[in-house]
């Protein structure tokens, strides 16, 4: 029995005050968990990734991770949740205050931009890769969200691209820019496979040269539509 009101409030606040460093500690225990799964899954890819491996690097039991995450897939799913909010967040921010005053000007500053991101998010690209060719991953909340993230980077890449195109003012048709949006995701995946494997062109130079490659697209395409519009008013007149 407690002695007093005061004896029931100091257990009460010991109470809270204990809840809240396990809180703490189980926060804790599950980020350790979560950054050496995304090094070592990068490294040596989902399949590659023992959970005693795991067990190893963060000093946590096994079976705090499967109470945690639930299963190794759950595990990668988490993994790649994380990555890609990291990801997009810090394209985001790279890409706050848009510079440039031409099409050109304006794109290349947003894919200079992007290849910095690249190189300070190494790990979380190199394992959606693995992931992409791999096709690891057998479960479905894992692939799910492998799936999710490169449709989100694919729309993060049309709004680049119309926001670059419409610095003079013009609005391109919208399959010109899925055509311009498509052809630079190539274009990232290749610049990224590039620095992995070593090649001495630096980033930046590739991104000058994807940034050039997409302009030329982009204003073949929309002259082809333009072309295709004036053909098609003029047979219109004709019948």
């Amino acid at each position: 029995m407690y002695r007093s009101v005061h004896d029931f409030a100091d257990y009460h606040r010991s109470m809270e005050k204990s809840q809240k460093t396990t809180n703490r500690r189980g926060q804790k225990s599950r980020q350790e968990i979560l950054d050496a799964a995304s090094r070592a899954m990068s490294a040596c890819g989902y399949a590659g990734t023992s959970m005693s491996a795991l067990v190893n690097a963060t000093g946590i039991p096994k079976s705090a991770i499967y109470h945690h995450f639930g299963s190794k897939g759950g595990l990668l799913a988490e993994v790649m949740a994380e990555g890609a909010h990291g990801f997009f967040a810090a394209m985001q921010e790279a890409h706050r205050e848009p510079q440039g005053e031409t099409p050109r000007e304006r794109l290349g500053w947003y894919l200079r931009k992007a290849g910095e991101v690249f190189r300070n998010r190494e790990n979380f690209l190199r394992l959606l890769l693995i992931m992409v060719m791999s096709n690891e991953a057998a479960d479905p909340e894992a692939l799910e969200t492998v799936i999710r993230v490169r449709n989100e980077g694919r729309n993060y890449m049309r709004g680049l691209v119309r926001d670059a195109f419409s610095v003079q003012g013009d609005a391109l048709d919208s399959d010109v820019v899925e055509d311009i949006a498509h052809f630079g995701m190539l274009g990232f995946d290749g610049a990224f496979v590039s620095m992995q494997s070593g090649d001495k062109r630096s980033m930046e130079s590739q991104m000058e040269q994807l940034a050039d490659a997409m302009i030329a697209l982009g204003e073949a395409r929309a002259a082809s539509f333009s072309s295709a519009r004036s053909h098609g008013k003029r047979t219109q007149r004709h019948t």
